[in-house]
């Protein structure tokens, strides 16, 4: 079954949970030693945004949301004067932001229709492509391979499910889709994380595009004999894992010069299969891949302490209600040390001591759509004595 990303949750998510049930298993981000980190009180940067799901501070504190859906780009400066720097095309989105230097890198995106870019905005300049990487997608599909679907089905048995039908075909490899949904600029180009092709890409500032790893799928999870008769799927599927595909939903760089990379499972993003949002270790140099935490409700985004690899993972839907929560991750555990409540955050990031973060930022009203309520919230990370968390550049302040 193709899976759907956070755009598509809302629908996606109760087909797919009449799919299939998760099995029992273990997680490595479950409540561990609490190392006394705490939220200040927030402090609205900007209100009044349509599903801001990309942020990005820059260097001289201005502060980039997307409003993904709305299809704009926002500046939110120190003074908090709000200006749109970019529009995208009549029906596809923005997002994907990050920023070096004097220039933003965004993406522009229309899935369904094969449109997937990445777009350089520098200061004083009109928007520019740097690179078609729905076009890169078409050529190369590098999750190819990987396989989907159920695994070890009896040929007899994949036999008796239709392909077009609400499971889909019983198992396929990668298929061409492209979807852009983070980035990163660095000194040797831009790396972003595809939840569509599911992998991480480097695009040089030269505009070329390469493949820097490709996510593995996901760990099956078991179809129960009450589902396979809901859905009518053949009894003989019971018992069988399927495996979905990973989404990558953001890429950041850790102080030990490795990738780390969100991940929303295939399927319903929500808790309804369980929490099996991931966060992964990947080698630029290499590609190889490493899972250092998982358990995450609806993990859309990762932000990295450069001081200590500590990591603060957005979950759209975790927490006990399911209205969403920052867990932070120990780096030598990979477990949640402690959380902070915040309602539907969609991104996150550090800088000087504070967490920034955008708030009700997937909140869909009764017709499904997003309402235009989402926030930029800014606060203090505070240590057990109530002073400035040391921030992602080694700062250290007073309260």
């Amino acid at each position: 079954m193709k899976r759907a990303t956070v755009f598509g949750v809302v629908t996606a998510a109760a087909l797919a949970a009449a799919v299939v049930t998760a099995t029992p298993a273990t997680a490595s981000a479950s409540p561990g030693r609490d190392p006394g980190l705490r939220l200040g009180p927030t402090t609205t940067l900007s209100s009044g945004l349509v599903s801001p799901l990309s942020l990005e501070v820059d260097r001289s504190g201005n502060v980039l949301v997307s409003q993904n859906f709305a299809g704009t780009l926002e500046r939110i400066a120190p003074n908090g004067t709000r200006t749109t720097i970019a529009t995208a095309p009549t029906g596809q989105e923005i997002g994907a932001v990050s920023s070096r230097r004097d220039t933003v890198y965004y993406a522009q995106n229309d899935q369904p229709n094969g449109v997937g870019t990445l777009m350089a905005l520098r200061t004083g300049s009109a928007p520019r492509q740097l690179a078609d990487l729905a076009a890169y997608e078409a050529s190369r599909n590098p999750d190819r391979v990987n396989r989907y679907g159920f695994r070890g089905l009896p040929a007899a048995c994949a036999a008796q499910i239709d392909p077009t039908g609400p499971t889909g075909p019983a198992t396929y490899r990668g298929i061409v889709d492209s979807h852009p949904y983070a980035s990163l600029a660095l000194r040797d180009g831009v790396y972003v994380a595809d939840a569509g092709g599911n992998d991480v890409l480097r695009v040089g500032y030269d505009g070329r595009v390469s493949t820097v790893a490709v996510l593995p799928a996901q760990a099956p999870i078991r179809v129960t004999a009450a589902v396979a008769t809901e859905l009518g799927l053949p009894s003989c599927t019971v018992g069988y894992g399927y495996a979905f595909e990973p989404v990558p939903t953001d890429v950041e760089q850790g102080p030990d010069g490795w990738l780390y990379v969100s991940t929303l499972p295939g399927g319903p993003e929500d808790a309804s299969l369980g929490a099996r949002g991931s966060v992964y270790r990947v080698s630029p140099w290499n590609g190889s891949v490493q899972r250092v935490a998982t358990g995450f409700v609806g993990a859309t985004d990762v932000a990295v302490d450069q001081r200590t690899g500590t990591l603060f993972v957005a979950e759209l839907f975790g927490g006990a209600t399911g209205a969403g929560q920052v867990s932070v991750v120990a780096p030598w555990s990979g477990r949640v040390t402690a959380t902070f409540p915040l309602t539907s955050p969609g991104a996150v990031e550090l800088r000087n001591g504070s967490l920034f973060a955008t708030v009700d930022a997937f909140v869909p009203d009764a017709t499904g759509a997003p309402q235009p309520i989402g926030r930029v919230v800014r606060a203090a990370v505070l240590d057990r004595s109530h002073h400035h968390w040391w921030g992602d550049d080694g700062y250290r302040g007073r309260q």
